[in-house]
Formats: C-alpha cells, structure tokens, sequence
C-alpha cells in the first residue's frame, strides 16, 4: 500500500473526490479535471450573501464535513521514460526546426497490482501524458508527473502507447517520489505507433517475478491477454513489426520457382524428422506447394528478437549478411571456383600481410570499421586491402596440420570434441542394411590393430577403455551414391580408430573408408595408417583428409547447427508464447534465447539454403541439410544434450559419487569435458538456488499452468517428430525443472561456445580441416594416370583434393566472422539481470555464480600452464580456452556467451 510519508508525497483532496459535491462525474480518470459553476459565477456568490447566516453556517459545515470524510492522501511522482536512439534517425529538434512539429509524446498507464474492493475488478489505471524534455545522440528522454492515490497499491505493470510516426525503442520507464522508493520499469523493447497497432496495448510488467498462482489479482487477466496477443491466431504473413511467435516447418531452404536444381526437401514432418522454426506465413511458392517463398528481405521473426540497430558500429547478424552479401561475390570473381591451389605458396600467400586486393566494395567503409581485422589500409593511396590473419594454431606452429598428434588432440580439445566415442564391442559393425549397403563387417584387422597398439591386443584395449573411434560410417553410407552424382564432390563412410597412451593423449591407429555398392561396382573398403613409407605415408594424409572432411561436416551440420541453432529455436518460441514476461522461469532463460531467433534467420538466408555457403562449400553440398535432418532421426536426445549424460553415452565417463563432478572420465586429459564439466556444475548450481527459491513447495511445478503449458508445447509441437520418445523428461518437480533448464541453458551458452568459437582457430587455415573432399582415394579403383600422379607429385594431387581456391577463401571468411564476439557481447555469469538484481536472495546466488565463472578462467589458466596436460600445452600446441567464460570483442577463441548471437 503507497503511503502519504515520503518524498514527493502531499496531503491533498483528491479532484475526484471533489468532483460528488457538485454531482458524479462517470467515466473520468483519476486526475480528471474538476469545476464547481456554482462558486465561480460571480451572481451565485452575490446571492449566497443574502442567504441568512444560519443557512450558509449550514452549507460550510456540509462542505467542511465532506471534506473531512472524503479527504485522500495523494503521492505525487515523477516519471522518465528513456528511449534509444534508432540509427540514422531525424531527431525531434531536426524536425522542430525544419517543420515545426508537434511536441513527441508518450501515453502512459499505470496498472495497480490490486483489485476495486468494490467491484472485483482491475483498478483504473493512472494515465499521463509524458513529454519529450530532452535528448542527445542515443537517447531521448520523456517526463511527466502524476498524481497517485494512497489506497491505488504498489504499481505492477506500465502499458506504454506510442503516439508518434515511428516506433521507438524503450530502455525503461523510471518512477521516482514513491512511498515505497523508486522504482524502475525494464523495457527494452520496440512500441510500435498506435496507427499501425491500434488493438493491442504494449505492456511491461516490473521487475517482480510471479509464478501463475501468485499473480496478484489486479494483474491476472493482463498477464493472460499479454500471453494471448504472443501467441497470435497462426494465420497471415507474419509483418516486421509483429511480436507474434508461432511454429512452422523448415519448408523455405529452397528456391524451387528460381530453378528445379534449388527445391529442397521439407525438414519437419514423418518423413524426414525436425525441430520446428518460427512461422513467417509467407505464401506457397508457384511450383511446389508445400515450399514456401523466399523471403524478398530479412526473414520474419519476432521484433523483440532482431538485432538491435541501435548502436553503431556493434558487431552483429546483419554484418554476417553484409560480408556474405558484398565480399563473397567478390571472392568468386578474384578466386577460381573449380580449381585447387596450385601449391602450398599461394596456400601461404592468403596470410600475407600485405593482404589482396578485391573488386572495389560499396560497403567497404562500413565494413572495415565493423571487422576491422580482414581489412588493411594502405594510408598513401586510400585503399582497403582484404587480408586473413594467421589462425593461432599456424601462427604458433606452421606445420601443425600435419602432426598425428594434432589429429588426435583436436578430438578431444579442438572444434569439435563432441564426436569421439569408446569402442565397446569388437569387431566393429554396421547396423544398414547389407542387401544394400554390402557387408556389414569392418574391413580393420585385428592383427594389424594389434601391430599398431604394440603394448596390448585390441581386446585387452577395449576391456581397458583404451580404444576410441571417430564413427560416421552409418551417418554418411547412405548419402555416398547421391554425393557422388554430384559435381565436384564424393563421399565415404568412415571410422578412426585411436588408443589412449600413458600420457592421456591420443594416438591414431587406422583410417577405414567405405563406398557401397553402385555404378555395378561391389563395396570398396580400404583401410589405412601411420607410416614411415612414403607412399603410405602420402595415402594416410589423403585418408586423414576425407575423414577431417567428414568432421568438418558432421561438426557443422550437427553439433553446431542443428544441437544448438536449431534445437534451441523452439525453446524460445514456447517460453515466449507459455511463459508471462513475468514468470521467474521466463526471466532465467531470457538471457539465453538473445537473438537466436535472428540469427537462424540470417542462416537460413545465406548459410544453409539451397546454393547457399553449406551447400556450396562442404561435402554433402545439396544433401547437407537433409543429412541433419537424418542425425536428427537417429541420435538427437533432449536428455543427452546434457553434458554428463552425453559423455556416459560417448563411453568417455561412467557415474562415480566418489569422483569429482560425481564422474569417472576414461580419458582424464580431455580438455572440453574438464572445463566444461565445472562450468556444468557452477551452472547447474545457479539453476538450482534459482529454482529452489521461487519453488520451495515441490507440488508448485505440477501445479504451474504455464510451466506446465510450456514444456508439453516444447516436447509436441516445437520437437514433435520426437513426442512420443520415452526419454523425455518429466516435469513433477523442482529437480526435474533444475536438470531441464540446465540443459537447455548448458546448450545455449557452453555447448554453443565449445563449437563455434574456434571455427576459425582450427578451420581458417583449410587444409588442417578442409570443408569437403573433391576426389577419390587413389587406391580405390584403378586409375594408371591418377596412380601416376600421385606418385610424381602427392603435395598436387592433395591440393586437388581439398576445396578450391573460391570453396576455401569463402569458408574461411565466414568461419572468421562466425568465430567473432561483438564488442557488447554478454558473457555467462558476467552482468545481472535487473529482475535478478530486484530479488536479495537471487542476486546473492548470482554473485556466487559470478565468482564461480572468475574462478573457472583462473583454473584454465592454470591448466594451460600444467605440462604434464598434454592435450592442452606443447611447443606448438594451442591452449584450451574455448570455455573461459569471459573475452574481448574479436575472433579470440574464448568467451561464453549466455546465448547463441552469432
């Protein structure tokens, strides 16, 4: 209840009040205005002197006892709004002073937390007129004052109305001279005009987290209607300005009007199982009705969730559009599409520091204020050169590449360490059809296993868990006969396999590549290893080629894009649609969900659709999304995305309540499940003092409307090919919300981080992981003049093998701009929430998780510095510190964002 003490506060008479000596006044607001005709006209006072004193004592007693009765105490507050900026906008002083326009102004409502006693129903909010007072470069800033009634309740939500020609970005809403302190509304959100968006109030709840059953009532059916209008009615083209969040298929990768060689398959469905993305409502294409339009612009998603235009020069999606859009072409006209590098010189030269020059760029101000680090300004003539910095790996060791020991670290601790696996059984099997695929044994010999392990027999390896794999051989068999059709590109399935020496690291054993059956030919299946032959020495670098390429792919395609990218994607849309702005679970996850949504959208523009960089640069090239899509059917488990469940699964770590992190790891030098299982653990401890603190009471889960609610519409309509897997699971408890927001956090952040920002560290320099393979091993099938070649000069025939000069300077851009933290990136466990920071108990447990997160960058510091970690220290070697929590802007190889932004 707001009280009459305090700054800014007044004993008044309430105008309102005031307003029943004369008569009632119906339908006025609480400051409504207020006239009494009978003592203003002067011939009424004229006639009251003659009244007999008796008559007018009796008058004043009446009035005097009114006032008395009716009196309430008022506050008066001073209210701010603050707005952003949008870039390159006219500001109000510009127009006043070329047209002389009207002032700027904002209505605003102030909604109590209680209910009319009288009527059961939401009291009538305060309204005021805020007016524009000043502003400068980024912001504006609105004031006005407002009148508030001691028995109006503590204020819940503010309904913001933007009267003026634009939308406005909205910072927040300030109130100052309260009873109970100031108090700060936190917005930061898009108002459309009350023109374009004249049926729905834009309302923002304070930083007051409730749970559905303790909303209070004033709130209740605002909470609900706010929930409603986020849903809309899943009809219509979705417009830029539309917050409507809704759930389609991936139907729009391809271009089928364009051309029949751009149709693409639906992603989502029985037959090829996937996530669901954000509906945009786009019209069918003319040729293929169950494929929707290419979008003539950006792709619809909701406003809240684009990138911010609002600060110059920061670093976001539409710089990766930019750089696709404008250098890309550029590099296809300057580098040749078919053609591999003729030596390893003109490898080298892209690193020159002198850089290269391209066709001119229109945009190449912009861009080089943007990505400062691919552009070189010659000062004498005015000319912006492009350059690729040396990636930190070549930089420290310029044959690094070509180490087996490097092979062999990177799966543990380079790009993608999220693919090696225990061999569990021997000998190795495939479980396709053998009708089709052939013989469904490995081609690798036990004898020749053994040779290789030297100390122990293969058996002995397995029961010892010394023996581990890099296993594609089923993922990629069924695309090899498709993948080969095409132009420029072929495929194996294939296994490698590495034993685990004393030291922890790991050692490469044999490569096996397999092509089924086709073109009338049986199964082929070679096998190969380290030798000091140098012919088999040559045929081992080829194979480690296809394999790298093979890792490349399933990197890109799966661990990045579709565990985190796509899978995430639902989570946002449900928790926006399932989950009041006010809810506690909505304000923890929030953080994690920044623009995602935008930046899936840039990748389905440029990246992953037909012809796009995916398809144009990695193995599978137009399959590529098919093969996700496939990954998907086969292995993707919500319950395994958890980072100790993925690595019992993996083999690489069983249960043990007496070990750290309560798990034994096969491999103890494992740098990504060492990092990354203390910041689980720091994670997953913030998760829980959060959940723990707004469910104290276990059965408040199950009775959760809009938790509930949320996590049947993740599992049947965001997930749906998957909802009726038995592994999902169930949410009766606060334990079971603690392991699934955990996991849905660990993925957005540290799983995200784990996978992308190294892209350019290990990928940049295309020949330690090269995108695609372009030629057959040259043992496969017999070839006199290949065979000739080969032995004449390896180094060109596996320069032919890897991506041409085009396929390699555009993956190399893109990596170097996907690996790349905008200078306002927000780091895990750096800044607070300010719904976290309203809460004392949650802050506290906000502070503990900061200082977990400082203490995690110490310990991989510490790590780095430890020679006796093989996997992460080494003349040469690269340091592990893709989970360091914090960084600097720029391509640095650490950083944990909250979200997946880039």
């Amino acid at each position: 209840m707001l009280k009459s003490q305090g700054v800014g506060c007044s004993t008044r008479v309430a105008p309102a009040t005031l307003c029943h000596l004369q008569r009632p006044l119906l339908g006025r607001g609480i400051n409504a205005g207020v006239s009494f005709p009978f003592w203003n006209n002067p011939g009424n006072k004229q006639k009251a002197k003659s009244i007999s004193n008796g008559r007018l004592r009796l008058v004043s007693r009446e009035i005097k006892a009114a006032l008395t009765t009716v009196a309430e105490p008022t506050t008066t507050v001073l209210t701010k709004v603050i707005v952003k900026k949008i870039t390159g906008e006219i500001t109000s002083s510009t127009l006043l002073m070329e047209s002389k326009a009207l002032d700027k102004l904002l209505k605003l409502e102030f909604a109590s937390i209680l209910v009319d006693p009288r009527t059961g129903l939401e009291k009538p909010p305060i309204s005021v007129q805020a007016k524009l007072i000043s502003e400068d470069v980024l912001e504006e800033i609105y004031e006005a004052s407002l009148e508030v009634p001691a028995d109006f309740g503590d204020i819940g939500a503010v309904i913001v109305e933007n009267h003026n020609e634009k939308e406005m970005f909205v910072k927040e809403v300030e109130l100052n001279g309260l009873a109970s302190g100031p108090l700060i509304v936190t917005c930061n959100s898009w108002v459309q005009p009350k023109t374009l968006v004249p049926t729905q109030n834009r309302v923002f709840f304070t930083d007051k987290s409730y749970l559905p059953s303790q909303t209070p009532a004033g709130l209740r059916s605002m909470r609900e209607t706010e929930l409603v209008n986020l849903r809309g009615n899943g009809t219509g083209e979705r417009r830029s300005y539309d917050r409507v969040y809704d759930y389609d298929v991936y139907n729009d990768l391809g271009d089928p009007d364009k051309s029949e060689d751009l149709k693409r398959p639906v992603l989502g469905g029985t037959e090829r199982p996937y996530p669901r993305r954000c509906r945009t409502g786009r019209p069918p294409t003319k040729t293929d009705p169950n494929s929707e339009q290419r979008a003539t612009g950006s792709i619809y998603v909701p406003r809240d969730e684009t990138f911010s235009d609002l600060k110059q020069g920061v670093f976001n999606a539409s710089t990766l559009l930019s750089v696709l859009r404008a250098i890309i072409p550029r590099l296809q006209v300057h580098f040749d599409q078919n053609t591999g590098f003729p030596n390893f010189k003109a490898v080298d030269a892209l690193f020159d520091v002198d850089g290269f020059n391209l066709p001119p760029l229109e945009s190449t101000t912009s861009l080089k204020d943007l990505l400062p680090w691919i552009f070189k300004f010659l000062s004498e003539t005015g000319q912006f050169l492009f350059r690729f910095q040396s990636p930190e790996p070549m930089d420290r060791d310029k044959f690094f590449w070509l180490r087996d020991e490097e092979f062999a670290r990177q799966t543990l601790a380079g790009l993608n360490p999220c693919s090696i696996q225990l061999v569990k059984e021997w000998p190795l099997m495939s479980q396709l059809n053998p009708e089709i695929y052939g013989p469904p044994e490995s081609a690798f010999n036990t004898q020749m296993i053994d040779e290789e392990i030297g100390s122990m027999t293969v058996q002995e390896a397995i029961q010892e868990k010394k023996l581990f794999i890099l296993d594609y051989n089923d993922m990629l068999l069924p695309y090899v006969r498709r993948v080969r059709a095409l132009k420029g590109t072929t495929l194996y399935g294939s296994r490698t396999l590495f034993f685990l020496n004393e030291d922890g690291t790991l050692r490469p054993l044999a490569i096996e590549l397999t092509r089924p059956p086709m073109d009338g030919k049986p199964q082929w299946k070679g096998v190969y290893g380290p030798s000091e032959n140098a012919t088999n020495l040559w045929l081992w670098r080829f194979a480690k080629s296809h394999v790298l390429a093979h890792d490349a792919g399933y990197h890109q395609l799966v661990s990045h894009w579709l565990r985190t990218h796509c899978a995430v994607e639902p989570y946002v849309i449900a928790t926006n649609r399932q989950l009041s702005a006010m809810h506690p679970i909505h304000r923890l996850l929030n953080p994690h969900f920044r623009y995602t949504m935008e930046i899936n959208a840039a990748a389905r523009t440029n990246l992953i659709n037909a012809g796009g960089t995916i398809e144009s640069t990695f193995s599978p090239l137009k399959y590529s999304m098919e093969l996700s899509s496939t990954a998907y059917d086969l292995q993707w488990q919500f319950d395994l995305q958890a980072l100790p469940a993925d690595l019992i699964h993996r083999g690489l770590a069983e249960e043990d309540p007496t070990a750290s992190h309560g798990l034994k790891l096969h491999i103890k030098d494992y740098p990504f499940a060492n990092d990354g299982l203390i910041l689980w653990d720091a994670l997953k401890q913030w998760v829980t003092e959060y959940v723990n603190h707004y469910y104290p009471d276990p059965s408040l889960v199950a009775s959760d409307t809009e938790l509930q609610a949320w996590w049947t519409e993740i599992r049947t309509v965001g997930h749906a090919d998957k909802q009726d897997e038995p592994w999902w699971p169930l949410l009766n408890t606060p334990q079971d919300l603690i392991d699934i927001v955990t996991n849905i956090a660990w993925v957005a952040s540290a799983h995200h981080a784990a996978v992308n920002f190294g892209q350019y560290a290990y990928g940049g320099y295309f020949p330690s992981r090269p995108s695609i393979a372009r030629t057959n091993m040259p043992t496969e099938d017999t070839n006199p003049a290949l065979w000739k070649s080969f032995l004449e000069k390896p180094e060109e025939v596996l320069l032919n093998a890897f991506p041409s000069q085009y396929q390699a300077t555009q993956v190399m851009l893109v990596l170097d701009v996907l690996s790349s933290h905008s200078p306002d990136e927000e780091y895990l466990g750096k800044n607070m929430e300010p719904s976290w920071g309203d809460n004392p108990a949650i802050k506290a447990a906000f502070d503990r998780f900061n200082k977990r997160m400082k203490e995690l960058e110490l310990i991989i510091d510490h790590r780095n510095a430890d020679f006796n970690l093989k996997n992460r220290t080494g003349a040469g070697v690269t340091p592990y510190e893709l989970l360091k929590p914090f960084s600097g802007p720029g391509v640095t190889g650490k950083g944990v964002p909250y979200s997946i932004s880039i």
